[in-house]
């Protein structure tokens, strides 16, 4: 055998030994974010049609000025509502964790108002580390509540954060994917985020996802 081709088959060889070692890295990563726990953070940025209302519980703590531009609001066809609701993974594992994809459904008072999707990987650091997923929500009141009065809108909108900012109303369902050589693998179903860090997912992710 020339070396040229000595060359060419030694290189094929390399590139599937690498090929073999990033599945088995992924589907590590993977059995690792099986065992990870989810908790809804904070919630940032309430902003309803551009008024900051991120420590406001009526409309008697508004400005003068921003209780004009609110009752405007409530009169318009639209009620803009934008926030970022932070999302935070925690991995008891000793090494790395991720996955490619997460859809996801926002919550609040059991009133599901907006569904989408973090595209981009994730990975979380082993030996408990903890990465933020920050969520940018921005949906339309009026439509996501169709049927309630300006006040209950108002209402709704302005005591939205908790104490600390503490996402007490909120709650999350995602559905992780996972990518092994191109094929995309999904979570069988959606789950429930909490608000605390709690390792009941993990198990029902490990027997189910990666098994």
């Amino acid at each position: 055998m020339s070396n040229r081709h000595y060359f060419i088959w030694l290189s094929v060889l390399l590139v599937l030994i690498a090929e073999g070692c990033s599945v088995v890295r992924q589907i590590q990563e993977t059995k690792n974010f099986a065992r990870c726990e989810f908790r809804l953070s904070t919630v940032e940025n309430i902003r309803l049609a551009g008024i900051n209302v991120q420590r406001i519980r009526s409309t008697r703590d508004l400005a003068l000025s921003d209780l004009t531009k609110f009752t405007v609001a409530l009169a318009q066809p639209q009620l803009p509502l934008n926030l970022t609701l932070n999302v935070e993974v925690k991995n008891p594992n000793a090494e790395t964790a991720s996955l490619n994809r997460l859809e996801w459904r926002m919550f609040i008072d059991d009133i599901e108002l907006l569904d989408g999707i973090v595209a981009e990987k994730v990975s979380v650091a082993g030996n408990g580390g903890v990465s933020t997923l920050p969520l940018q929500i921005s949906v339309d009141l009026k439509k996501a509540l169709s049927g309630r009065n300006a006040e209950a809108l108002g209402n709704f909108a302005l005591n939205l954060a908790g104490e600390g900012n503490k996402p007490t109303r909120f709650m999350l369902r995602v559905k992780p994917t996972i990518d092994v050589l191109g094929f995309q693998v999904e979570y069988p179903d959606y789950f429930d985020v909490k608000t605390e860090f709690t390792a009941g997912m993990g198990k029902a992710m490990r027997d189910r996802l990666v098994r």
